[in-house]
């Protein structure tokens, strides 16, 4: 039901849209919501300490401390004055960490909670924040909720899209977005490239039907290169405000990697899309 949950506000990129959908969430859900912000430390800075080891040296790496510090402070600050005015329940934590560190603290932390959201990375843009994402996806255990940086206001859950080609992962997803789902008016299943199997976009429809929602099945094909864009022509066509989809990706030289149709919606996303892994 989404009782407990994490939003991971930017300290170096757009606050308003995971604020603005955190909160009405929480307060739509009468959900616990905490927040965490995170402060990136100078690898340079580091490396001083490193190769210094000097008095002076460490000086210099602490003053870097409270200067990312002070950065995630102030993004937990926007955010905390909604909260108090939404009158919601909710905790902060502000970190200042290398990225590798960050991401292995929020990594840790999100498996907490019932769901995490987070802001799209902006790839064109240079910042630490970008990497988190695929980290929570890949490493929470639980669902991602992701907010596009050209999102405005709260979530709108009133129409969702599941995009279904019957794998674990769409699985995942679709049990996951479960709470979305029976308070949905409407529910569309996107199959592209559907195959024969018994885990069909008709099959899950049944299923659907006996949990008392309504969906309809809209299939398409298109090119491997194109899978991504049809989803989100499908949803703005036929209005949609969240999607459902699997979040996919291989392993290479011990590094996750996302999949073409994963990285496509991380790059190139219009509506807010709960992931599983």
């Amino acid at each position: 039901m989404f009782r407990n949950i994490l939003v991971h506000i930017p300290s170096e990129r757009l606050i308003r849209p995971v604020i603005d959908v955190a909160i009405a969430l929480a307060m739509a859900r009468r959900s616990h919501l905490d927040a965490i912000a995170i402060g990136y430390e100078s690898m340079s800075a580091v490396g001083m300490v490193v190769e210094g080891g000097s008095a002076a040296v460490a000086a210099v790496m602490g003053v870097e401390q409270e200067r990312a510090l002070e950065r995630a402070n102030a993004a937990i600050a926007v955010f905390e004055v909604e909260a108090k005015l939404a009158k919601i329940a909710y905790g902060t934590r502000a970190i200042a960490a290398i990225p590798a560190d960050a991401e292995q603290t929020i990594d840790a932390l999100s498996r907490l909670y019932d769901l995490t959201i987070v802001l799209q990375p902006e790839f064109a843009t240079a910042s630490h924040d970008n990497i988190i994402p695929q980290g929570i996806l890949f490493n929470s255990g639980g669902p991602m909720l992701m907010v596009p940086y050209i999102h405005k206001g709260p979530l709108d859950a009133n129409h969702i899209g599941i995009a279904w080609d019957g794998s674990r992962a769409a699985a995942r997803a679709l049990h996951d977005a479960m709470p979305f789902l029976m308070g949905a008016k409407a529910v569309t299943v996107i199959a592209v490239n559907e195959t024969a199997t018994e885990a069909s976009s008709d099959q899950l429809v049944g299923h659907l039907a006996r949990r008392g929602i309504a969906a309809r099945v809209q299939r398409l094909t298109a090119d491997r290169g194109n899978i991504q864009s049809t989803i989100l022509s499908i949803a703005a066509e036929s209005n949609i405000g969240l999607l459902a989809m699997g979040g996919y990706g291989h392993s290479r030289l011990k590094e996750r990697i996302l999949g073409g149709v994963t990285r496509g919606m991380f790059e190139a996303m219009t509506v807010p899309v709960l992931m599983s892994h």
